[in-house]
């Protein structure tokens, strides 16, 4: 082993084990990366994630300058408007966002697919990512390296292993076996609807040009965001694009294994127990009817959405979240993401977290290439830092309205009254100029924190 040159295994080619292997790539680290997927193309990644400053700034750091530039030009159009609905689409608030032109693009949040965003992070790695590869252990060595061993029987070893590989990590569950993962109590039915002009029209202008938050009466909630990309059904850039933002578009092959085109995202969520037991195992056409069985008196242009919705798409999510745990004896074996501090949606910053990991762990390791530390202290440095933001930001995103089952909104009676201030607050909040600037400011101080 070289002190001065380590090698890393990352398992997981998700966000923020692709965000790391480009950051090391980039400062001359020798990185191979293991997906457990057959093709860049295969999963299912089609959906929303959104990205604040935290996330620009850790992919700036990580990314080549254009292929930073490249994400940036495949985002989606970023919302004008945080609006909360009730379940009949009237509008309770709606607080116009600040505009793009007064905002540090990189400062800004930013929507992205899921499946776009996998894209632009296998560009240009096909040398590095080597698909197929389902991970089963690993061994440490006295020497100090590490090996990786799959399922089709083929291993690999380096002077580091970096867990990347999500929420059912199997690295984590045999490097810290009393780390848990925990059912939050609440479970989604996420749907994805093409952008026609027949679901455009069911849409108000406030709706679309925003994200919607729904609060429905008898404890079921929703989120709904229009989905608008700088390219058209054909993937040709759209007319009115800037020159510059074309050309990233035109030349990306990333598009071609991208089928990403503009949607609709409805998201509908609520307590297991308004769910039948095999939820988990529903798929197609039967999740479409169980959300709309679940809606029977929300507006008929959201259940026409549903109806439109691509039932190959819509997807039953088990919301989960990480049990904090006591620091560990640093190794050659660390984690990132949701391998370690899997979150709940509840705050929008499960993906700002990982790429944050990703860029603290790859500064740490540049720092051994330069000689400047260990190896084992840049990951001791790198989990003390970690630990404490990553399970704060899960505690964050677990005490978001409605993310546990727990949630007072769930309960029959008392929901009743907590629905009611948590419209009452919203109303409130948006016609008073203070208090509206307050609540925008406070969205944006929250989102520009570093984590």
């Amino acid at each position: 082993m070289s002190a001065s040159a380590p090698e890393v295994i990352i398992i997981g080619a998700g966000t923020g084990g692709m965000c790391l292997a480009h950051g090391l790539r980039r400062a001359g680290i020798a990185v191979q990366v293991y997906e457990r997927y057959r093709t860049r193309g295969d999963g299912l990644h089609g959906y929303r994630v959104g990205i604040g400053p935290t996330g620009n700034r850790a992919l700036r750091e990580c990314l080549s300058p254009g292929l930073f530039a490249t994400y940036m030009a495949t985002c989606a159009r970023s919302p004008r408007y945080f609006n909360v609905l009730t379940e009949k689409m009237r509008e309770t608030a709606s607080f116009p966002l600040r505009p793009e032109t007064e905002t540090d693009p990189v400062e800004s949040d930013r929507a992205v697919s899921r499946m776009t965003l996998r894209q632009v992070l296998l560009t240009g790695m096909e040398d590095v990512v080597h698909f197929d590869k389902t991970f089963t252990h690993y061994e440490q060595h006295p020497n100090g390296r590490v090996t990786a061993y799959f399922a089709d029987g083929t291993r690999a070893t380096a002077d580091l292993l970096v867990a990347a590989d999500g929420t059912h990590s199997a690295t984590r569950k045999q490097y810290l076996p009393h780390a848990r993962i925990q059912d939050a109590g609440s479970i989604n039915i996420a749907t994805k609807i093409p952008l026609t002009d027949h679901t455009r029209g069911l849409l108000t202008d406030h709706v679309r040009d925003g994200i919607s938050l729904i609060f429905g009466a008898g404890g079921l909630m929703g989120v709904l965001h229009v989905m608008e990309f700088n390219w058209d059904k054909h993937g040709v850039p759209k007319a009115g694009i800037g020159g510059s933002e074309a050309r990233l578009i035109e030349r990306w092959p990333g598009l071609l294994y991208d089928n990403t085109r503009d949607y609709i995202n409805l998201i509908i969520w609520s307590a297991h127990h308004r769910f039948p037991p095999d939820v988990m195992r529903m798929r197609g056409e039967a999740l479409v009817q169980l959300a709309l069985d679940l809606t029977p008196n929300w507006h008929p242009n959201l259940r026409e959405l549903f109806v439109r919705s691509d039932p190959n798409s819509c997807i039953p999510v088990k919301v989960a979240t990480s049990e904090p745990i006591q620091p560990w004896q640093p190794s050659n074996v660390t984690l990132i993401g949701d391998a370690i501090h899997t979150m709940t949606p509840g705050r929008g910053v499960g993906a700002n977290t990982a790429l944050r990991d990703a860029a603290l762990l790859c500064r740490q390791l540049v720092a051994v290439l330069a000689g400047e530390k260990e190896l084992l202290r840049a990951v001791a440095d790198y989990e003390a830092e970690m630990l404490p933001y990553g399970f704060a930001r899960v505690a964050d995103s677990l005490a978001n309205n409605g993310t546990s089952g727990d949630d007072p909104l769930y309960r029959p009676v008392v929901g009743r009254f907590a629905l009611m201030a948590a419209r009452g607050y919203f109303s409130l909040t948006s016609r008073v100029p203070p208090l509206r600037r307050r609540f925008v400011d406070e969205i944006y101080a929250r989102r520009g924190a570093n984590g």
